[in-house]
């Protein structure tokens, strides 16, 4: 297939010898860090956090990377290798679970609001409607339809330089976000509709404060 972009590079890594070279040893630390199951430290850390981004790939390898957030603990921690992600009203596309029906794998990655460190799970998924599990995961006694149950093949936590550079915590430092486009302005231009940028910028703020758990 052409490629047909921009930007052409000059020097592409193609070996796993070339990235090793670049990157160096990585400390005994880092190696031994990672394990198979949720253990204690784990299970704290999901149980406070509000907000994991998964990602999943379809058969073909296109690939989806979907935030989700609720109150801390939203994720349950079934057992040591078992984790459950309920799912809430969104988009209605359901890339996630269409991805997962195709290509089982997936990676997760816990942030705690105020802590620097992430944790991080891979694993494969099913799309799940058990009654009883939907139920324990209500919010306001809205319910679920789906859950996302996550077969822990490894599990670490990642050192939080990512946060700290990019001052994720710290509002005084935050970048300007006068001149972005609002949600609704994307929406009508990227899908080229024929509703007005007001009508959709409406019908968004709508959507965000009265649609968080119904539909």
């Amino acid at each position: 297939m052409a490629d047909h972009s921009g930007y052409q590079p000059d020097k592409v890594v193609t070996t796993a010898e070339e990235i090793l070279a670049l990157l160096g040893e990585p400390m005994e630390s880092q190696v031994k860090k990672v394990i198979d199951h949720i253990d204690d430290h784990c299970r704290a850390w999901i149980e406070r956090s509000s907000f994991v981004v998964i990602s999943t790939a379809s058969a073909t390898g296109a690939m989806d990377v979907s935030p989700k957030g609720d109150p801390p603990g939203f994720v349950r921690v079934l057992d040591p290798k078992t984790l459950a992600v309920p799912d809430r009203p969104g988009n209605h596309r359901g890339d996630t679970f269409l991805n997962v029906l195709e290509n089982s794998h997936v990676g997760l990655m816990f942030v705690v609001p105020k802590r620097r460190e992430v944790v991080r799970v891979s694993g494969t998924a099913l799309v799940v409607k058990d009654r009883s599990l939907l139920e324990s995961m209500a919010v306001g006694g809205k319910v679920p339809s789906l859950a996302l149950v996550v077969r822990v093949h490894e599990a670490m936590f990642h050192c939080g330089k990512s946060m700290i550079r990019s001052h994720m915590w710290e509002p005084d430092l935050w970048g300007a976000v006068d001149g972005l486009p609002t949600y609704g302005r994307a929406l009508v231009d990227h899908g080229q509709l024929e509703r007005s940028v007001e009508y959709m910028e409406r019908a968004t703020d709508l959507n965000e404060k009265h649609r968080l758990y119904d539909e």
